[in-house]
């Protein structure tokens, strides 16, 4: 177990360079691969101790030691079920996998993919991290532009500029952040869990770094008006494509925000926080009414995740327990909804090839399983009570009330619109008369497809009863970073906002400081060589 986080980054990475002298199977080899990596992080969850407080199977080496990089690697309440939600994305991306689509290029890049994304979530070295988050890119530019339909160049090109050209400002602030640190205690290092032991960090530099990161971060969510991307990305991706990357990669960015932004800038986040509640807001608002405007089935799906990635984002930004619990929580059922979505999406478009809405009527009569299983997602999309969509949202929404009323209000609104849109769609496409022959004959899922989506629909429904078992662990890594917030509050205002009190005299000493004093290392003690 010492070594669990390892193994679960670099076995699909294994996976992919033994499937390269692999000739047949493919499909076959890659279920088995990503099966044992989903067993790897169910085994990893059993054994967390949910009680316990910081990072658990910490596992560091030096790799640049005079510059203080090393590989660290951990875990807590918050990426523990991002772990487990990307093995999971893609044991079902893989059964999906159509047998025609079995190509070898494509199942490496895809067991590549999954190993980077379980880096991006392990990672406790800012470099480790860093480099984690750029390397999806790659996998992920391949799969689009090799893979996708119509533009495909086009989006495959734009998704890679936005997210380089943003992440290139945010290594900016992490170099600066790693000089600041060794000009603060005299040592090199870009560990995470150093940078959390700086007592404070004066506000403008706050403000400065917490933008730097802001670029990186938000357009990985996407947010407005860094959004442009998505739709084109979503629109030309095949279907494979477009779940990884609105299940997991999406998530992301979000993540970056909750481990880094706010532990390590709390009073630039109580500062902006409103401003970044204003462009979530437009999120929530502008993604729903295109959504409902859209006539392309998967347009719709890809408008409807910018929205509720706005609904995290406010959950974030509420900076309380509430908020943040279920922002993470909405991460876990955004992931495995939308991707159910797409997957539903495109079914229906490998019996048609078309996904316009109005080519479509009647098929509820034809493919009555399809209409059920599409029916139980998009309620969990519009947030029914009783699925995993309702819960993360509801808990966003409410520890957002707690800071404004009205903006919450306009949120909890705007989601009604999800659901006209959810059932205009469905109105649309499974009701009324089967008017086009071509969907007369359609066929009903096939085991392949019914193997994908079962496990899906078992979680919205099991989760969205039950979601204890999910909402512990996250509560107590939600803990952990509030308290590493409030232990590094420079400003009464940002005392104030979390109902702090300090001495006056002491809050305008630690403001005037020059130099902080750094508290000694929270890096966990490892053995030699570890």
């Amino acid at each position: 177990m010492d070594y669990i986080l390892t193994l679960l980054i670099f076995f699909p990475l294994l996976g992919a360079l033994l499937a390269i002298g692999i000739k047949e199977n493919l499909k076959t080899y890659a279920v088995v691969i990503s099966a044992l990596e989903l067993a790897l992080a169910l085994l990893l969850w059993y054994s967390f101790d949910k009680s316990a407080d910081g990072f658990q199977f910490v596992t560091a080496f030096s790799m640049v030691e005079l510059f203080g990089v090393s590989y660290l690697v951990g875990v807590d309440g918050i990426s523990l079920f991002l772990i487990i939600l990307s093995a999971l994305i893609g044991l079902i991306g893989f059964i999906y996998l159509d047998e025609k689509h079995e190509t070898k290029k494509l199942i490496v890049s895809l067991l590549c993919l999954e190993s980077i994304m379980i880096g991006v979530f392990c990672a406790l070295d800012m470099i480790l991290f860093y480099v984690f988050w750029e390397l999806s890119l790659v996998p992920m530019l391949y799969i689009i532009g090799a893979w996708g339909s119509g533009s495909r160049i086009y989006a495959a090109v734009k998704f890679f500029l936005y997210t380089f050209l943003g992440s290139m400002l945010m290594l900016v602030g992490i170099l600066f952040l790693a000089y600041y640190y060794f000009n603060v205690s005299g040592v090199w290092t870009f560990s995470l869990l150093e940078w959390y032991s700086l007592s404070a960090i004066p506000q403008n530099l706050q403000l400065w770094l917490f933008i730097a990161f802001f670029c990186g971060l938000a357009v990985k969510v996407p947010m407005f008006p860094f959004h442009t991307w998505l739709p084109y990305a979503h629109g030309q991706a095949p279907t494979i494509g477009s779940i990884i990357l609105a299940a997991v990669l999406l998530k992301m960015g979000t993540y970056g925000f909750v481990r880094f932004s706010l532990p390590l800038f709390p009073d630039a986040s109580v500062v902006l926080l409103i401003p970044i509640a204003i462009l979530a807001l437009i999120m929530v608002v502008y993604g729903a009414f295109v959504a409902f405007a859209q006539e392309d089935m998967k347009q719709v799906v890809a408008y409807s995740s910018i929205s509720h990635m706005g609904v995290i984002m406010i959950g974030i930004f509420a900076l309380n327990a509430e908020g943040l619990s279920g922002s993470v929580f909405f991460m876990l059922s955004h992931g495995i909804i939308s991707g159910a979505l797409f997957m539903l999406v495109g079914m229906i478009y490998e019996r048609r090839h078309t996904k316009m809405i109005t080519e479509f009527g009647g098929i509820a009569k034809v493919m009555p399983n399809y209409a059920v299983i599409f029916g139980i997602m998009a309620m969990a999309s519009a947030g029914l009570p009783l699925t995993m969509g309702f819960v993360g949202e509801f808990l966003s929404l409410l520890g957002f009330f707690q800071v404004s009323p009205i903006m919450a209000g306009i949120a909890g609104i705007s989601i009604i619109v999800g659901a006209v849109y959810m059932l205009h769609l469905y109105r649309r496409v499974f009701f009324g008369k089967v008017v086009k022959e071509e969907n007369a004959r359609l066929l009903d899922l096939d085991k392949r497809e019914w193997s994908a989506l079962l496990p899906l629909v078992t979680i919205v429904i099991w989760l969205g009863v039950y979601p204890k078992p999910i909402l512990e662990p996250i509560n107590k890594g939600v803990e952990n970073v509030m308290a590493i917030m409030q232990s590094r509050i420079v400003t009464q205002e940002a005392l104030h906002f979390f109902g702090l009190t300090m001495m006056q005299e002491q809050s305008e000493e630690l403001e005037s400081k020059d130099k902080l004093e750094v508290p000694s290392r929270i890096l966990p003690d490892v053995k030699e060589g570890e």
